[in-house]
């Protein structure tokens, strides 16, 4: 595709489908290139899980906590830089980016560089420093695994055909296989184990089915350096890339729901929004999910029944809760850092919260977002924002899930205040000084992430990460339904860099000058 500046004014280049990262970064990389692009979302604010929201004073981000592989000079820096009107300012951690507490253990400190961690790893565990040395090496291989994976999504089939053909082995042996069952090769020391799975969170692929390859790819990132922050709180990621899709003649559209594909001669040309209007262009990018794409967009009797199939056998990933504080005091005085915290109580590093709002929390995910930002103003009352998440299942808030928000009743009130308590509760344990100075809290449910992302079960990272859905050949950014393709989370991997990866992969299998700018 190319620019066609006899174009009629009412008909665009490529419309897309969602404005998180995905669709901003397929968005602005297309605008770069020349393109007009119409960016429809259906949510009432624009960004998907990178936006911000704001209460009494206090603001929470959505779905970014902290990110990877963003220091300068490093590839995703130069790429995000492209993609904005202006570099986003990034704030770094330190050194240490997150801490582990794991049963009655002393908290382990995670940090950067790799050299680093491995020598801490071995003064805590000096009687497997094979072990230790063994895993680290997989982590590497299973990264480069994982990055082969990426590049033949993106290919053209004959390339990717043959990439596919010569990294067989490693994709196979590191993609093929369990984050559990690469560990289990490695060590039996249960707690050593915990500890190599104890990010899976950032990923949302259980040790016992994630693909040990996807694991790799996301614990790596934040080994060489270090975890960073946007200045300003995440929204800031949609404030500098929408102005380069406007200034290439683009459109960002909020409330917006697109309700099917627009369908001429086996060809998708356009959309149909649910206020009944017809939009066309010459391509359709959808970042809403490769199963919501097929279950939602597609009519019937299109034909691709094995694409669509394997689509659909591939499960949601995890569901999580999201208990938003606002704290007033000195809260670095009271414990809270940059670092995120992970907490396993019983040292179970697998679990979900399966039968909440019933026992405790198996573990959870503690972050200060207020304190990696050097642009928060504290004012006064000394306020400050942080975030508490926990892993659920969808089964224990289904029974409300047809309900629309203030319309599911007493019942789920009460639901949601049980949760809160049971979590504030762990929270306390670990944090005392900290629970209080907390003012405010607000809960949100796997409801919540179904309104704003559309995901099905409230999958916080689309599609479950098990090894069939790494090594499937389904999950291209170019469909077989021409002028259809995919991007964000499920074209590529999960979280925010791997979005941004996933978007920007597939504007260059539109528009193969997106390519240069990849380096």
């Amino acid at each position: 595709m190319g620019e066609n500046h006899e174009r009629p004014q009412s008909q665009w280049d490529v419309i897309i489908i969602g404005s998180g990262m995905g669709g901003l970064s397929a968005a602005a990389a297309l605008s770069r290139t020349g393109h007009k692009v119409l960016l429809l979302e259906q949510y009432q604010t624009l960004g998907g899980l990178t936006h911000s929201f704001s209460r009494n004073g206090f603001s929470w981000d959505v779905g970014l906590h902290y990110l990877s592989g963003l220091a300068p000079g490093e590839p995703e820096r130069k790429l995000l830089d492209w993609l904005c009107d202006s570099p986003v300012d990034l704030a770094p951690m330190g050194t240490i980016y997150d801490v582990l507490h794991i049963a009655d253990t002393d908290p382990l400190l995670l940090s950067r560089p790799c050299e680093a961690q491995v020598l801490d790893l071995k003064e805590r565990f000096p009687d497997e420093t094979q072990a230790i040395d063994a895993w680290y090496d997989a982590v590497h291989k299973g990264r480069e695994a994982a990055m082969s994976v990426l590049q033949l999504r993106g290919l053209p089939e004959p390339f990717g055909t043959f990439l596919g053909w010569w990294k067989s082995g490693e994709i196979k042996r590191w993609c093929g296989r369990t984050t559990a069952e690469v560990a289990a090769e490695i060590t039996e020391n249960p707690e050593l184990k915990a500890v190599f799975f104890a990010q899976w969170g950032d990923h949302g692929g259980r040790p016992s089915k994630a693909s040990f390859a996807a694991h790799a790819l996301v614990s790596y990132s934040y080994l060489e350096r270090g975890g960073w922050y946007p200045v300003g709180g995440s929204s800031v990621i949609a404030g500098h890339m929408l102005p380069v899709i406007e200034q290439a003649g683009g459109e960002a559209r909020a409330g917006v729901k697109v309700n099917s594909l627009l369908i001429d001669d086996d060809r998708v040309v356009g959309v149909r929004t649910a206020a009944g209007q017809d939009i066309r262009a010459q391509a359709v990018v959808s970042t809403i999910g490769a199963r919501e794409t097929v279950d939602q967009l597609l009519p019937d009797g299109l034909g691709h029944d094995d694409w669509i199939d394997e689509i659909r056998s591939f499960g949601p990933s995890i569901c999580h809760f999201s208990l938003h504080l606002g704290f007033e005091g000195d809260i670095e005085a009271a414990g809270a850092t940059k670092a995120n915290h992970w907490i396993y109580p019983d040292g179970e590093t697998d679990a979900v919260w399966e039968d909440a709002p019933n026992g405790d929390p198996p573990g959870m995910f503690v972050s200060f977002a207020s304190l990696k930002d050097p642009q928060h103003e504290p004012g006064p009352k000394q306020q400050h924002s942080g975030e508490i998440l926990v892993w659920t299942d969808w089964s224990t808030v289904e029974r409300w899930a047809n309900s629309p928000p203030g319309e599911r009743g007493e019942d789920y009130a009460n639901f949601k205040k049980d949760v809160d308590g049971r979590v504030f509760e762990q929270f306390e344990k670990y944090f005392p000084a900290l629970a209080k100075l907390v003012v405010y809290r607000e809960l949100s449910t796997p409801l919540s992430t179904v309104a704003i992302t559309g995901h099905r079960m409230g999958a916080f990272y689309g599609l479950e990460l098990t090894p069939d859905r790494m090594l499937s050949d389904a999950l291209r950014m170019k469909t077989p339904i021409k002028g259809l393709y995919l991007a964000g989370q499920d074209a590529a991997s999960p979280g925010i860099p791997g979005a941004l990866w996933g978007g920007v992969l597939c504007a260059g299998t539109i528009d193969p000058k997106v390519f240069k700018h990849i380096r």
